[in-house]
């Protein structure tokens, strides 16, 4: 773990907010001959600007420094300009009442800019409705799955709370993107996220529901060896990217990347950044993959997993 990585682990862990990054950010998405083709992020969260600002409140206190404090409108246009050339809106619910809410707002954002986002929704398992809530993303409003935090929700993976959600999504052949990984841990949560996470507990979870498709982003940090031997056993498990190649946090092994190529998706976690925007793709398109591990990585995975 370099410095830096050390740093900014450490600091969250104490509950000390970390300054963002002031590097150079590009103007463009690399080349097509750089990504093998078009680059969709499959890691990006809209909010309404309520929770957007309470959302920023939390991180200056106990997280980053945010870099780009953009509504959704305008973190769709950023990307946009930038050549991304869809995303996948992510959000979540930490408490009961909200996600329907939460649900409406995106699925409004996704029919003004269909051809760019792909609308996952979100549930607080163990809320009243909790199974009404997800039959609505997954059928009326056309969400492509359903976003899910253990860390905020303060659950583990395998909570049994979650096992009607795990059930509506495989029978609906719709995706999970849960972060289940321990890190980064902060105090902030309420909860010891290194002893209430676990990869594991995602394997269990797994053998329970074979057909399930689940994403786990930030690569499973910190448990990166863990994660990617659960690849191997587990046909329908993914992995994203999402700050796990920035040099900002711990760093997983060196090789991962060019390893598992056929089952991660390319996320960024924008607009909640401390550092440039471009700064992982940047590092991505670096690493010693073939035009088809790019394309794969940089738009072909998220498209079979979100189904579009």
């Amino acid at each position: 773990m370099s410095q830096a990585t050390f740093t900014c682990a450490h600091a969250m862990a104490r509950g000390e907010p970390i300054a963002c990054i002031d590097d150079e950010e590009g103007a463009h998405v690399p080349s097509e001959d750089l990504t093998g083709g078009e680059v969709i992020d499959a890691h990006v969260h809209l909010f309404p600007a309520r929770v957007l600002e309470a959302l920023w409140r939390w991180f200056d206190r106990h997280a980053w420094r945010i870099r780009y404090r953009l509504d959704a409108e305008q973190t769709i246009a950023f990307l946009a300009e930038r050549g991304v050339r869809r995303l996948v809106a992510l959000h979540y619910a930490h408490a009961p009442g909200m996600a329907r809410s939460l649900n409406a707002f995106v699925h409004e954002i996704a029919r003004a800019h269909r051809d760019v986002v792909i609308p996952l929704g979100t549930v607080l398992p163990g809320e009243p409705d909790a199974a009404a809530i997800v039959r609505e993303a997954l059928g009326p409003l056309g969400m492509h799955g359903l976003k899910l935090h253990c860390h905020v929700q303060k659950m583990g993976a395998d909570d049994r709370r979650l096992d009607e959600i795990y059930a509506l999504c495989q029978e609906a052949g719709k995706p999970v993107v849960i972060h289940a990984g321990r890190e980064p841990a902060s105090p902030a949560y309420g909860v010891d996220t290194r002893a209430l996470c676990g990869a594991d507990q995602v394997d269990r979870v797994l053998r329970r529901y074979p057909k399930l498709v689940m994403v786990v982003p930030h690569l499973g940090a910190d448990e990166f060896v863990e994660y990617a031997a659960l690849l191997e056993r587990h046909e329908n498990l993914w992995l994203d990217t999402t700050m796990a190649v920035a040099g900002f946090f711990t760093e997983p092994p060196a090789d991962i990347v060019e390893r598992n190529v056929g089952r991660l998706l390319y996320g960024t976690d924008f607009p909640n950044l401390p550092f440039a925007w471009d700064r992982e793709i940047r590092r991505l398109v670096d690493r010693p993959l073939d035009r088809a591990g790019r394309a794969a990585l940089f738009s072909g995975n998220a498209r079979r997993v979100f189904g579009f």
